[in-house]
């Protein structure tokens, strides 16, 4: 493929996503921006730092998300997915690459496009709350809106909105040190979606919320995405929050991408020994489909057995595969690509309660 081919092939690719990184770079420390294209860009992290005094935060990440996409970034502290976050709306200064949202090329775009850009189509949550405290639920949620210029009226209009939303009803007028942890993080949800924006940027907004509260407000943005089919990206270091939310999911390591797939690719086929340790511990009938664990169909298959989707979850076609006399039959479409049977299903139970005694 030529040159000119890949760079339409990829402007192609880019005007269909809502957001699209290509060879991002954060490089902290001094004359960064020389470090990009020479060899010192192929050293490890430390050893960067030890021949330059430079730290790698981002290096060379490309990916693309989908419209409506879930796209979950993680990895362990100091892994670069917070840097990564920032850098896509220039909360950090990228040190090359490019960023398009919506087709508009963030890395290049003025203050008033920048501007536009964080009021209107892009919103943050993050973990610290941030709420105003002298200021009720209500204005804090319309906040946004009035940095805009809304009046305070329509503003408000449309934060009571969004407070029914996000199962905020009753609490408008409440202030912020009057609300649970949870309650505050919904605020802070309610903020980012008051704007309407087409990308919700997630930087580990549950992370200092107990489990109990941490799982709901994971199903509230469950619930959302599924209501209103936002593209978001989450950052977060948790591996079962990852494979809860993520229609794909993004591995770092050292500011580097170690593996980008849905959690079925991650957990069942792990491109390194960094990411099988990550997974090792996830129950895979919980995250498996029928695909990883069919075999081909053969001509003396029974046809009597029960039909499931080749993206079914093992566990829940566990319960019918095993009360079948016959096997089930995995299709795509409306052709069948293979046969799950009992042992099928029992080899990936069998193996969980091993990895766990």
């Amino acid at each position: 493929m030529s040159v000119a081919t890949e760079k339409e092939t990829a402007a192609a690719t880019s005007a269909e996503s809502a957001l699209s990184v290509r060879n991002l770079w954060k490089i902290f420390g001094p004359r960064a921006d020389r470090i990009i294209g020479t060899p010192d860009a192929q050293l490890s992290r430390a050893e960067l730092k030890a021949k330059t005094g430079c730290v790698a935060g981002v290096k060379d990440v490309s990916f693309e998300v989908a419209p409506g996409e879930v796209f979950v970034v993680m990895g362990l502290s100091g892994s670069g997915k917070s840097t990564l976050v920032r850098c896509l709306t220039r909360l950090i200064e990228p040190t090359a690459g490019s960023v398009l949202i919506d087709g508009i090329d963030v890395t290049t775009a003025s203050d008033a496009q920048l501007r536009d850009l964080r009021r209107n189509r892009v919103s943050m949550v993050f973990q610290h709350f941030g709420l105003l405290p002298h200021r009720q639920v209500i204005d804090n949620i319309a906040y946004g809106l009035e940095i805009r210029g809304m009046k305070k009226k329509e503003r408000r209009a449309k934060a009571e909105e969004v407070v029914s939303l996000v199962g905020l009803d009753g609490f408008s007028h409440s202030y912020p040190d009057q609300l649970s942890g949870g309650m505050q993080q919904r605020v802070g949800l309610a903020r980012a979606l008051a704007g309407d924006p087409s990308i919700l940027l997630f930087d580990e907004p549950f992370s200092a919320l107990d489990p109990l509260i941490r799982r709901d407000m994971q199903n509230e943005v469950i619930r959302l995405h599924r209501d209103l089919r936002k593209t978001m990206v989450f950052i977060t270091h948790d591996l079962q929050e990852a494979l809860k939310l993520g229609d794909r999911i993004l591995i770092m390591r050292d500011g580097e991408i170690v593996q980008i797939g849905r959690p079925d690719e991650v957990v069942g086929a792990p491109v390194d020994d960094y990411v099988r340790d990550f997974v090792s511990e996830v129950p895979r009938s919980h995250v498996l489909t029928l695909k990883w664990v069919m075999r081909e169909p053969r001509p003396d298959d029974s046809m009597d057995g029960p039909v499931m989707s080749c993206d079914t979850i093992v566990r829940q076609a566990a319960k019918a595969a095993l009360a079948s006399e016959h096997p089930v039959r995995v299709v795509e479409g409306d052709r069948v690509i293979g046969i799950v049977d009992d042992d099928a299903i029992l080899r990936v139970v069998v193996a969980e309660e091993e990895a766990h005694q």
